[in-house]
Protein backbone atom coordinates (compact mmCIF):
# COMPACT_ATOMS: atom_id res chain seq x y z
CA UNK A 1 0.00 0.00 0.00
CA UNK A 2 1.00 3.28 -0.81
CA UNK A 3 2.85 5.70 2.01
CA UNK A 4 0.48 7.83 1.87
CA UNK A 5 -2.87 6.19 3.05
CA UNK A 6 -0.19 4.02 5.89
CA UNK A 7 2.54 5.47 7.79
CA UNK A 8 2.57 9.54 8.47
CA UNK A 9 5.68 11.41 7.90
CA UNK A 10 6.91 13.73 10.32
CA UNK A 11 8.71 16.71 9.86
CA UNK A 12 10.55 17.94 12.43
CA UNK A 13 11.78 21.25 13.02
CA UNK A 14 7.87 22.02 12.10
CA UNK A 15 7.45 26.19 12.43
CA UNK A 16 11.33 26.73 11.13
CA UNK A 17 11.68 28.14 7.55
CA UNK A 18 12.10 25.22 5.29
CA UNK A 19 9.61 22.69 7.30
CA UNK A 20 6.90 25.32 7.63
CA UNK A 21 6.83 25.39 4.10
CA UNK A 22 6.93 21.50 4.01
CA UNK A 23 3.93 20.72 5.96
CA UNK A 24 1.49 22.38 3.54
CA UNK A 25 3.39 21.19 0.82
CA UNK A 26 3.19 17.25 2.20
CA UNK A 27 -0.79 18.32 3.15
CA UNK A 28 -1.84 18.96 -0.52
CA UNK A 29 -0.14 15.90 -1.68
CA UNK A 30 -2.02 13.64 0.29
CA UNK A 31 0.31 13.00 2.85
CA UNK A 32 -0.60 12.44 6.55
CA UNK A 33 1.68 14.68 8.00
CA UNK A 34 3.16 14.74 11.93
CA UNK A 35 4.64 17.65 13.05
CA UNK A 36 6.89 18.38 15.60
CA UNK A 37 8.77 21.80 17.34
CA UNK A 38 8.99 22.36 20.36
CA UNK A 39 5.75 24.10 21.12
CA UNK A 40 2.32 22.83 19.94
CA UNK A 41 1.29 27.26 20.32
CA UNK A 42 3.48 28.24 17.35
CA UNK A 43 2.15 25.10 15.40
CA UNK A 44 -1.85 25.56 16.10
CA UNK A 45 -1.04 29.20 14.76
CA UNK A 46 -0.09 28.26 11.22
CA UNK A 47 -2.45 28.19 8.79
CA UNK A 48 -1.84 24.51 8.63
CA UNK A 49 -1.88 23.62 12.24
CA UNK A 50 -5.37 22.39 12.33
CA UNK A 51 -6.06 21.11 8.74
CA UNK A 52 -7.23 17.60 8.28
CA UNK A 53 -4.08 14.92 7.82
CA UNK A 54 -1.81 16.86 10.29
CA UNK A 55 -1.27 15.66 13.73
CA UNK A 56 0.99 18.19 16.19
CA UNK A 57 3.33 16.35 18.41
CA UNK A 58 6.13 18.19 21.03
CA UNK A 59 9.59 17.27 20.88
CA UNK A 60 12.92 18.31 21.19
CA UNK A 61 16.25 16.38 19.42
CA UNK A 62 18.04 16.89 22.82
CA UNK A 63 15.13 14.84 24.56
CA UNK A 64 15.60 11.14 23.59
CA UNK A 65 12.00 10.63 25.11
CA UNK A 66 10.30 12.83 23.33
CA UNK A 67 12.07 12.57 20.07
CA UNK A 68 10.77 8.42 20.23
CA UNK A 69 7.47 9.83 20.65
CA UNK A 70 7.78 11.74 17.96
CA UNK A 71 8.97 9.25 15.65
CA UNK A 72 7.13 5.94 16.83
CA UNK A 73 4.88 5.11 13.96
CA UNK A 74 6.24 7.31 11.30
CA UNK A 75 7.97 5.88 7.90
CA UNK A 76 9.70 9.18 6.33
CA UNK A 77 11.45 11.28 8.84
CA UNK A 78 12.57 14.88 7.57
CA UNK A 79 15.50 16.11 9.83
CA UNK A 80 15.30 20.22 8.96
CA UNK A 81 16.32 21.10 12.33
CA UNK A 82 19.30 23.46 13.20
CA UNK A 83 20.77 24.64 16.03
CA UNK A 84 22.29 28.31 15.26
CA UNK A 85 19.50 30.50 16.59
CA UNK A 86 18.51 28.32 19.64
CA UNK A 87 21.98 27.29 20.52
CA UNK A 88 24.57 30.26 19.13
CA UNK A 89 27.90 29.76 20.12
CA UNK A 90 27.11 25.86 20.62
CA UNK A 91 25.48 25.31 17.82
CA UNK A 92 27.80 22.51 16.40
CA UNK A 93 27.78 20.53 19.06
CA UNK A 94 24.08 20.50 19.75
CA UNK A 95 23.63 19.71 16.00
CA UNK A 96 25.92 16.45 16.40
CA UNK A 97 24.09 15.43 19.61
CA UNK A 98 20.74 16.01 17.85
CA UNK A 99 21.67 14.22 15.03
CA UNK A 100 23.12 11.04 17.17
CA UNK A 101 19.96 10.82 18.77
CA UNK A 102 17.54 10.83 15.91
CA UNK A 103 19.66 8.06 14.02
CA UNK A 104 18.87 5.97 17.43
CA UNK A 105 15.29 7.22 17.47
CA UNK A 106 14.81 6.57 14.03
CA UNK A 107 16.13 2.78 14.47
CA UNK A 108 14.51 2.13 17.83
CA UNK A 109 11.07 3.14 16.34
CA UNK A 110 11.76 1.39 13.27
CA UNK A 111 11.46 4.15 10.84
CA UNK A 112 12.54 3.17 7.23
CA UNK A 113 14.24 6.97 5.31
CA UNK A 114 15.39 9.98 6.80
CA UNK A 115 15.27 12.86 4.04
CA UNK A 116 18.30 16.11 5.39
CA UNK A 117 18.32 19.58 3.99
CA UNK A 118 22.62 20.36 4.38
CA UNK A 119 25.16 22.73 3.23
CA UNK A 120 27.03 23.05 -0.29
CA UNK A 121 30.50 23.72 -0.17
CA UNK A 122 33.58 21.43 -1.08
CA UNK A 123 34.19 20.35 3.16
CA UNK A 124 38.28 20.44 2.27
CA UNK A 125 38.74 24.15 0.92
CA UNK A 126 40.86 26.25 2.83
CA UNK A 127 37.94 28.81 3.69
CA UNK A 128 35.62 25.93 5.08
CA UNK A 129 33.06 27.77 7.93
CA UNK A 130 31.75 26.31 10.91
CA UNK A 131 28.57 26.31 10.26
CA UNK A 132 28.95 24.27 6.68
CA UNK A 133 31.23 21.87 8.24
CA UNK A 134 28.37 21.53 11.22
CA UNK A 135 26.18 20.83 8.16
CA UNK A 136 28.50 18.24 6.93
CA UNK A 137 28.97 16.54 10.05
CA UNK A 138 25.01 16.34 10.53
CA UNK A 139 24.72 14.51 7.31
CA UNK A 140 27.45 11.99 7.73
CA UNK A 141 26.09 11.67 11.35
CA UNK A 142 22.63 10.40 9.88
CA UNK A 143 24.02 8.28 7.29
CA UNK A 144 25.87 6.37 9.64
CA UNK A 145 22.84 4.69 11.00
CA UNK A 146 20.70 1.67 9.81
CA UNK A 147 17.96 3.87 8.45
CA UNK A 148 18.89 5.17 4.84
CA UNK A 149 19.32 8.96 5.19
CA UNK A 150 19.10 10.82 2.02
CA UNK A 151 21.13 14.16 2.29
CA UNK A 152 20.59 17.12 0.31
CA UNK A 153 23.18 19.95 -0.17
CA UNK A 154 22.15 23.49 -1.17
CA UNK A 155 23.60 26.80 -1.10
CA UNK A 156 22.07 30.27 -0.56
CA UNK A 157 17.93 29.73 -1.13
CA UNK A 158 16.09 32.36 -2.39
CA UNK A 159 12.70 32.90 -0.78
CA UNK A 160 10.80 35.17 0.69
CA UNK A 161 11.84 35.26 4.55
CA UNK A 162 14.79 33.64 4.01
CA UNK A 163 17.66 34.88 6.22
CA UNK A 164 19.85 34.55 3.15
CA UNK A 165 17.01 37.15 0.84
CA UNK A 166 16.73 39.24 3.86
CA UNK A 167 20.33 39.88 3.83
CA UNK A 168 20.40 40.59 -0.14
CA UNK A 169 16.93 42.54 -0.19
CA UNK A 170 17.94 44.89 3.15
CA UNK A 171 21.34 45.52 1.82
CA UNK A 172 20.26 46.53 -2.08
CA UNK A 173 17.81 48.46 -0.82
CA UNK A 174 19.74 50.51 2.22
CA UNK A 175 23.11 50.93 0.84
CA UNK A 176 23.02 52.00 -3.24
CA UNK A 177 27.04 51.86 -2.37
CA UNK A 178 28.43 48.99 -0.38
CA UNK A 179 32.30 48.45 0.63
CA UNK A 180 32.36 44.51 0.26
CA UNK A 181 34.33 41.95 1.15
CA UNK A 182 36.66 39.80 -1.44
CA UNK A 183 33.84 37.21 -1.76
CA UNK A 184 31.61 39.47 -3.25
CA UNK A 185 33.11 38.13 -6.61
CA UNK A 186 32.98 34.70 -5.50
CA UNK A 187 30.37 31.84 -7.55
CA UNK A 188 26.96 30.45 -5.89
CA UNK A 189 24.47 28.67 -6.94
CA UNK A 190 21.13 29.72 -5.64
CA UNK A 191 18.08 27.85 -5.57
CA UNK A 192 14.53 28.73 -4.97
CA UNK A 193 12.80 27.57 -2.31
CA UNK A 194 9.94 26.47 -4.68
CA UNK A 195 12.52 23.82 -6.25
CA UNK A 196 13.99 22.74 -3.07
CA UNK A 197 10.40 22.14 -1.43
CA UNK A 198 9.92 19.74 -4.99
CA UNK A 199 13.17 18.05 -4.05
CA UNK A 200 12.27 17.19 -0.70
CA UNK A 201 9.00 16.05 -1.77
CA UNK A 202 11.03 13.97 -4.52
CA UNK A 203 13.00 11.83 -2.21
CA UNK A 204 10.30 11.17 -0.33
CA UNK A 205 8.37 9.78 -3.90
CA UNK A 206 11.58 8.02 -5.58
CA UNK A 207 13.23 5.27 -3.41
CA UNK A 208 16.09 5.54 -5.42
CA UNK A 209 17.62 8.62 -3.49
CA UNK A 210 17.84 6.80 -0.36
CA UNK A 211 20.93 6.75 1.51
CA UNK A 212 22.47 9.05 -0.83
CA UNK A 213 23.91 12.46 -1.17
CA UNK A 214 23.03 15.04 -3.71
CA UNK A 215 23.56 18.53 -4.64
CA UNK A 216 20.89 20.75 -5.27
CA UNK A 217 21.30 24.06 -7.51
CA UNK A 218 18.84 26.14 -9.67
CA UNK A 219 20.17 26.84 -13.28
CA UNK A 220 22.50 29.72 -12.50
CA UNK A 221 26.39 29.93 -11.54
CA UNK A 222 26.66 33.82 -10.42
CA UNK A 223 28.49 36.17 -7.98
CA UNK A 224 27.02 37.50 -4.85
CA UNK A 225 28.23 40.89 -7.16
CA UNK A 226 25.57 39.30 -10.00
CA UNK A 227 23.20 38.87 -7.45
CA UNK A 228 23.22 42.22 -5.85
CA UNK A 229 22.69 43.87 -9.81
CA UNK A 230 19.96 41.09 -10.37
CA UNK A 231 17.98 41.90 -6.68
CA UNK A 232 18.31 45.91 -8.00
CA UNK A 233 16.96 45.06 -11.38
CA UNK A 234 14.11 43.24 -9.96
CA UNK A 235 13.60 45.96 -7.58
CA UNK A 236 13.53 48.88 -9.59
CA UNK A 237 17.11 50.01 -7.81
CA UNK A 238 19.74 51.54 -8.80
CA UNK A 239 22.61 48.87 -9.45
CA UNK A 240 24.42 49.41 -6.03
CA UNK A 241 28.60 50.43 -6.45
CA UNK A 242 30.45 48.02 -5.05
CA UNK A 243 34.00 48.76 -3.69
CA UNK A 244 35.87 45.16 -2.56
CA UNK A 245 38.58 45.72 0.27
CA UNK A 246 40.96 42.41 1.42
CA UNK A 247 40.09 43.76 5.46
CA UNK A 248 36.56 42.70 5.95
CA UNK A 249 36.85 39.98 8.02
CA UNK A 250 33.75 37.57 8.24
CA UNK A 251 33.30 38.74 11.59
CA UNK A 252 33.22 42.40 10.40
CA UNK A 253 30.88 41.42 7.65
CA UNK A 254 28.59 39.90 9.76
CA UNK A 255 27.91 42.95 12.05
CA UNK A 256 27.73 45.03 9.11
CA UNK A 257 25.11 43.12 8.10
CA UNK A 258 23.46 43.32 12.17
CA UNK A 259 23.64 46.54 12.06
CA UNK A 260 21.95 47.56 8.52
CA UNK A 261 19.92 44.34 8.26
CA UNK A 262 17.47 42.60 11.01
CA UNK A 263 19.34 39.47 10.28
CA UNK A 264 21.61 39.26 13.94
CA UNK A 265 25.19 39.12 14.35
CA UNK A 266 25.00 35.72 15.79
CA UNK A 267 22.99 34.41 12.30
CA UNK A 268 24.84 36.93 9.85
CA UNK A 269 27.80 35.60 10.87
CA UNK A 270 28.00 31.88 10.38
CA UNK A 271 26.70 32.73 7.05
CA UNK A 272 29.31 35.26 6.18
CA UNK A 273 32.08 32.74 6.74
CA UNK A 274 30.23 30.31 4.58
CA UNK A 275 30.38 33.28 1.39
CA UNK A 276 34.27 32.92 1.10
CA UNK A 277 34.37 30.16 -0.55
CA UNK A 278 32.88 28.58 -3.72
CA UNK A 279 29.30 26.97 -3.37
CA UNK A 280 28.67 25.64 -7.05
CA UNK A 281 26.90 21.86 -7.90
CA UNK A 282 29.68 19.47 -8.35
CA UNK A 283 27.29 16.90 -9.98
CA UNK A 284 23.13 17.30 -11.33
CA UNK A 285 22.34 13.67 -10.62
CA UNK A 286 18.83 14.49 -8.71
CA UNK A 287 17.83 16.30 -12.17
CA UNK A 288 17.24 13.21 -13.64
CA UNK A 289 15.21 11.64 -10.79
CA UNK A 290 12.94 14.16 -9.93
CA UNK A 291 12.60 16.71 -12.85
CA UNK A 292 11.58 20.02 -12.74
CA UNK A 293 11.30 23.70 -13.92
CA UNK A 294 14.09 25.14 -12.50
CA UNK A 295 13.41 28.86 -11.37
CA UNK A 296 16.82 31.32 -12.55
CA UNK A 297 17.64 33.34 -9.79
CA UNK A 298 15.85 36.87 -11.68
CA UNK A 299 12.45 34.71 -11.08
CA UNK A 300 12.70 34.01 -7.93
CA UNK A 301 14.00 37.21 -6.94
CA UNK A 302 10.72 38.36 -8.73
CA UNK A 303 8.51 35.76 -6.67
CA UNK A 304 9.99 36.35 -3.36
CA UNK A 305 9.40 40.23 -3.61
CA UNK A 306 5.83 39.58 -5.10
CA UNK A 307 5.34 37.70 -2.29
CA UNK A 308 7.02 40.76 0.22
CA UNK A 309 4.92 43.18 -1.39
CA UNK A 310 1.14 40.98 -1.23
CA UNK A 311 2.21 40.26 2.44
CA UNK A 312 2.31 36.85 1.49
CA UNK A 313 5.48 35.55 3.18
CA UNK A 314 4.56 32.11 4.79
CA UNK A 315 7.31 31.56 7.05
CA UNK A 316 10.39 33.81 7.77
CA UNK A 317 13.76 32.70 9.13
CA UNK A 318 12.65 34.69 12.50
CA UNK A 319 10.18 31.79 12.98
CA UNK A 320 12.52 29.63 14.50
CA UNK A 321 12.80 32.14 17.91
CA UNK A 322 11.58 29.93 20.67
CA UNK A 323 8.38 30.67 22.55
CA UNK A 324 9.76 31.09 26.24
CA UNK A 325 7.34 31.75 28.66
CA UNK A 326 9.36 33.48 31.94
CA UNK A 327 9.16 31.57 34.73
CA UNK A 328 8.19 34.05 36.65
CA UNK A 329 4.98 34.83 34.30
CA UNK A 330 3.14 31.87 35.68
CA UNK A 331 4.04 32.72 39.53
CA UNK A 332 1.40 35.32 40.49
CA UNK A 333 2.36 39.11 41.92
CA UNK A 334 5.79 40.40 43.54
CA UNK A 335 5.91 37.47 45.95
CA UNK A 336 7.69 35.75 43.13
CA UNK A 337 10.96 33.68 45.10
CA UNK A 338 13.23 34.42 41.77
CA UNK A 339 12.56 38.53 42.55
CA UNK A 340 10.25 41.10 42.17
CA UNK A 341 7.86 42.10 39.39
CA UNK A 342 7.54 45.27 38.64
CA UNK A 343 4.82 47.07 36.69
CA UNK A 344 3.41 49.88 34.70
CA UNK A 345 -0.16 50.14 33.81
CA UNK A 346 -2.74 51.94 31.85
CA UNK A 347 -6.27 51.80 31.38
CA UNK A 348 -9.03 54.41 29.34
CA UNK A 349 -12.69 53.46 28.60
CA UNK A 350 -13.24 53.81 25.33
CA UNK A 351 -16.32 53.71 22.65
CA UNK A 352 -16.82 51.37 20.40
CA UNK A 353 -16.85 47.25 21.21
CA UNK A 354 -13.59 44.67 21.09
CA UNK A 355 -13.66 44.19 17.37
CA UNK A 356 -13.59 47.74 16.69
CA UNK A 357 -10.40 48.11 18.46
CA UNK A 358 -8.77 44.85 17.62
CA UNK A 359 -7.15 45.91 14.13
CA UNK A 360 -5.45 48.74 15.93
CA UNK A 361 -3.87 46.41 18.36
CA UNK A 362 -3.24 43.96 15.97
CA UNK A 363 -1.35 46.00 14.01
CA UNK A 364 0.69 47.56 16.15
CA UNK A 365 4.62 47.73 15.74
CA UNK A 366 6.38 47.26 12.16
CA UNK A 367 5.14 50.05 9.90
CA UNK A 368 2.43 50.99 11.69
CA UNK A 369 4.83 51.68 15.06
CA UNK A 370 3.09 52.15 18.24
CA UNK A 371 0.69 54.73 17.87
CA UNK A 372 2.94 57.19 19.87
CA UNK A 373 6.33 58.65 20.46
CA UNK A 374 7.87 56.31 17.42
CA UNK A 375 11.37 58.36 17.99
CA UNK A 376 11.21 57.33 21.36
CA UNK A 377 10.91 53.55 20.04
CA UNK A 378 13.14 54.05 17.32
CA UNK A 379 15.84 55.75 19.49
CA UNK A 380 15.18 52.28 21.65
CA UNK A 381 15.85 50.09 18.46
CA UNK A 382 18.82 51.49 18.02
CA UNK A 383 20.42 51.48 21.30
CA UNK A 384 19.12 47.42 20.72
CA UNK A 385 21.15 46.72 17.72
CA UNK A 386 24.51 48.63 18.83
CA UNK A 387 23.99 45.91 22.12
CA UNK A 388 23.72 43.19 19.60
CA UNK A 389 19.95 42.53 20.39
CA UNK A 390 17.69 42.49 16.85
CA UNK A 391 16.35 46.08 17.79
CA UNK A 392 13.44 47.17 15.49
CA UNK A 393 14.62 46.39 11.91
CA UNK A 394 13.22 42.38 12.11
CA UNK A 395 9.85 44.10 11.56
CA UNK A 396 6.51 41.99 11.03
CA UNK A 397 5.77 38.88 9.11
CA UNK A 398 2.94 40.87 7.95
CA UNK A 399 1.51 44.22 8.47
CA UNK A 400 -2.57 43.16 8.75
CA UNK A 401 -2.12 39.72 10.71
CA UNK A 402 -0.23 38.34 13.75
CA UNK A 403 -0.06 34.43 15.03
CA UNK A 404 1.60 32.96 18.16
CA UNK A 405 5.29 32.73 17.79
CA UNK A 406 5.71 35.92 15.02
CA UNK A 407 8.75 38.13 15.60
CA UNK A 408 6.95 41.63 16.32
CA UNK A 409 10.35 44.16 16.16
CA UNK A 410 11.75 43.09 19.75
CA UNK A 411 9.19 41.55 20.81
CA UNK A 412 7.90 38.00 20.17
CA UNK A 413 4.30 36.95 19.86
CA UNK A 414 3.42 34.79 23.23
CA UNK A 415 0.05 34.96 23.63
CA UNK A 416 -3.20 35.92 21.21
CA UNK A 417 -7.00 36.19 21.72
CA UNK A 418 -8.52 38.18 19.62
CA UNK A 419 -10.55 40.61 19.83
CA UNK A 420 -9.19 40.40 23.44
CA UNK A 421 -5.88 39.96 24.37
CA UNK A 422 -1.84 40.37 23.07
CA UNK A 423 0.92 39.42 24.69
CA UNK A 424 4.57 39.89 23.91
CA UNK A 425 7.36 38.91 25.40
CA UNK A 426 10.66 41.10 24.99
CA UNK A 427 13.85 39.88 22.87
CA UNK A 428 15.82 42.81 22.86
CA UNK A 429 18.83 42.77 25.32
CA UNK A 430 17.69 43.80 28.93
CA UNK A 431 18.85 43.63 32.36
CA UNK A 432 15.92 41.61 32.75
CA UNK A 433 12.58 39.84 31.16
CA UNK A 434 9.95 41.91 29.75
CA UNK A 435 6.15 41.18 28.66
CA UNK A 436 3.59 43.38 27.36
CA UNK A 437 0.07 43.00 27.40
CA UNK A 438 -2.70 44.79 25.63
CA UNK A 439 -6.38 44.21 26.67
CA UNK A 440 -9.44 44.60 25.87
CA UNK A 441 -12.48 44.61 27.99
CA UNK A 442 -16.32 44.61 27.36
CA UNK A 443 -17.62 47.56 29.69
CA UNK A 444 -21.25 47.64 28.96
CA UNK A 445 -23.11 48.47 25.19
CA UNK A 446 -20.64 49.69 22.91
CA UNK A 447 -17.96 50.58 25.42
CA UNK A 448 -14.69 48.62 26.34
CA UNK A 449 -11.82 49.27 28.28
CA UNK A 450 -8.42 49.47 27.07
CA UNK A 451 -5.65 48.02 29.11
CA UNK A 452 -1.51 48.50 28.70
CA UNK A 453 0.74 46.75 30.62
CA UNK A 454 4.02 46.49 31.03
CA UNK A 455 5.74 43.85 33.76
CA UNK A 456 9.90 43.46 34.42
CA UNK A 457 11.57 40.83 36.44
CA UNK A 458 14.97 42.74 36.95
CA UNK A 459 18.35 40.84 36.79
CA UNK A 460 20.45 42.36 40.12
CA UNK A 461 21.09 46.05 40.10
CA UNK A 462 21.52 47.08 36.58
CA UNK A 463 18.27 45.93 35.67
CA UNK A 464 16.32 47.44 39.07
CA UNK A 465 18.43 50.76 37.53
CA UNK A 466 17.21 50.54 34.13
CA UNK A 467 13.22 50.15 35.13
CA UNK A 468 13.55 53.17 37.40
CA UNK A 469 15.55 55.23 34.67
CA UNK A 470 12.89 54.25 31.69
CA UNK A 471 9.94 54.70 34.02
CA UNK A 472 9.12 58.14 33.63
CA UNK A 473 9.27 57.55 29.76
CA UNK A 474 7.10 54.60 30.05
CA UNK A 475 4.40 56.46 31.82
CA UNK A 476 4.46 59.71 28.63
CA UNK A 477 4.38 56.54 25.97
CA UNK A 478 2.17 53.92 27.32
CA UNK A 479 -0.70 56.59 28.06
CA UNK A 480 -0.04 58.08 25.08
CA UNK A 481 0.18 54.83 22.81
CA UNK A 482 -3.81 54.12 24.71
CA UNK A 483 -5.01 57.49 22.79
CA UNK A 484 -3.74 56.83 19.41
CA UNK A 485 -4.88 53.31 19.08
CA UNK A 486 -8.28 54.34 19.85
CA UNK A 487 -7.37 56.90 17.09
CA UNK A 488 -6.12 54.50 14.93
CA UNK A 489 -9.65 52.49 14.80
CA UNK A 490 -11.60 55.63 14.47
CA UNK A 491 -12.85 55.67 18.08
CA UNK A 492 -13.04 58.49 20.92
CA UNK A 493 -11.68 58.25 24.63
CA UNK A 494 -14.76 58.11 27.04
CA UNK A 495 -12.04 58.33 30.05
CA UNK A 496 -8.55 59.82 30.22
CA UNK A 497 -5.97 56.96 30.13
CA UNK A 498 -5.26 56.45 33.78
CA UNK A 499 -2.31 54.59 35.62
CA UNK A 500 -2.75 52.00 37.76
CA UNK A 501 -0.68 49.02 39.44
CA UNK A 502 -2.71 45.46 39.39
CA UNK A 503 -2.45 42.96 42.00
CA UNK A 504 -1.43 40.16 39.33
CA UNK A 505 -2.68 36.42 40.77
CA UNK A 506 -1.46 35.04 37.33
CA UNK A 507 0.84 37.17 35.40
CA UNK A 508 -1.02 36.29 32.28
CA UNK A 509 -4.60 37.92 33.50
CA UNK A 510 -6.16 40.57 35.39
CA UNK A 511 -8.07 40.36 38.09
CA UNK A 512 -11.85 39.52 37.22
CA UNK A 513 -11.12 36.75 34.56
Amino acid sequence: MHEKTTRPVLVTGATGYVAGRLIPLLLSSGYRVRAMGRSVEKMVARPWGTVPGIELVTGDIMDTASLDNAVAGCGTIYYLVHSMISRKAGYRDADKTGAANMVKAAANQGADHIIYLGGLGDIHHQNISAHLISRNEVGKILQTGPVPATVLRAAMILGSGSASFEILRYLAERLPMMITPKWVSMPTQPIAITNVLEYLKGCLEHPETRGKTFDIGGPNIVSYRDLFAIFAGKAGLPKPVMIPVPVLTPRLSSLWIHLVTPVPAAIARPLAEGLSLPTVCTEHRIRDIIPQDLLTCGQAIERALDRVRQEQVDTCWADAGDLIYPEWAHCGDSGYSGGTILKCGYRAMVQGSASDLWPAVEQVGGETGYYAADLLWKLRGVMDVFSGGVGLQRGRRSRHNLRVGDALDFWRVLEMNAPHRLLLVAEMKLPGQALLEIKITPAGENRCELILLSRFLPKGIWGMAYWYALYPFHQYVFSRMLTGMAKAAGKSLLTPPRRFTPKITNAFSLPGE
